[in-house]
């Protein structure tokens, strides 16, 4: 009788979000496909670790973790090129953010992940959604009202280096104690796609939604390299389809779902405006693409602007 090959997928969201359902759909069709050969338990809220997704990456990294889902901007702790994937104003659409992702840019980062002991599934980029800034007491109307805001922000050198540029006081604060810090007021806001705010019941603690479409993020779908690497083929096989088909599912219902937000968000008191996205442009033009240019390379950087066009 063969011995079940067995492990842990964490992500950092609640049970009753965007993602934990799919990833529970994926890894119970290797389990069925696999004939219960490998078994993989689902835990929300990266099981409760008191680091957060910055721990679960090292644990990944160290084999003490099979696999998580990440956003480029905090597997850039360890790939720095994958925070390429949060560029700020680079992508114009869900459609062009995956189809980029998809080619030649998405192998290069899968690549440089492998140099790290990180395995990346290929179609394996779940959706987030385009980022927008929520305040407690008072909306964003342009760059200006950004001056000396305290912005939660993720913990990432360019979600940080991105606010910094636009005037704001970015404060590092993980997505396990983000409700918390908005409640007490150690931030003025923050900033995410809306299903982040419906799934972590931020509407709760923020007034005010301004629609400005900075950045994107998506989560990518990685393992430890030496336990990927040591399934049977057939094994990888199952798991690689399965991959595919649940975040294809998981990204389409989540572009719906960040969609319809907007109204159901607003019935639950939040208050919209769309800013003026083209200040922030402004702010950010000349330096601030030059220097992630010489952070990320020329080749991740010319990757990247064969698909988006000209950045910066």
């Amino acid at each position: 009788m063969s011995t079940t090959i067995t492990g842990r997928q964490f992500h950092n969201q609640p049970e009753k979000s965007h993602t934990h359902g799919f990833l529970v759909d994926l890894w119970d069709e290797v389990r069925r496909e696999t004939h219960g050969r490998m078994d993989i338990a689902v835990f929300a809220q990266n099981a409760g670790i008191e680091g957060s997704d910055p721990q679960a990456l090292e644990m990944l990294i160290s084999g003490e973790l099979e696999f998580i889902i990440l956003m480029g901007g905090i597997l850039g702790h360890v790939v720095p090129a994958t925070e390429m994937q949060g560029v700020p104003f680079a992508f114009s659409s869900h459609a062009q953010v995956h189809a980029t992702n998809d080619g030649p840019f998405g192998a290069y980062l899968r690549r440089e992940m492998l140099a790290h002991g990180i395995y990346g599934f290929p179609g394996g980029l779940m959706e987030n959604g385009f980022r927008h800034i929520v305040m407690n007491d008072r909306p964003i109307n342009d760059v200006r009202d950004l001056e000396g805001v305290r912005m939660r922000v993720p913990d990432g050198h360019l979600f940080i280096d991105t606010f910094a540029a636009l005037g704001a006081t970015p404060v590092v604060v993980n997505i396990s104690a983000l409700y918390d810090s908005l409640a007490q007021k150690k931030v003025d806001g923050q900033e995410n796609p809306l299903s982040v705010c419906e799934v972590n019941k931020l509407y709760e603690v923020c007034k005010y939604v301004s629609i400005t479409n900075h950045m994107w993020s998506g989560f990518n779908l990685v393992g430890n390299l030496g336990f990927v690497q040591g399934l049977p083929e057939d094994v990888l096989s199952i798991v690689q389809r399965a991959v595919k088909t649940h975040v294809a599912r998981q990204t389409a219902w989540t572009d719906r779902f960040n969609h319809d937000l907007e109204k159901g968000l607003a019935e639950r008191g939040m208050i919209f405006n769309v800013a003026d996205n083209a200040s922030f442009r402004r702010a950010l033009t000349g330096d601030f693409y030059r220097r992630a240019k010489e952070r990320y390379g020329n080749t991740g950087w010319k990757l990247l602007e064969d698909s988006v066009g000209k950045l910066g």
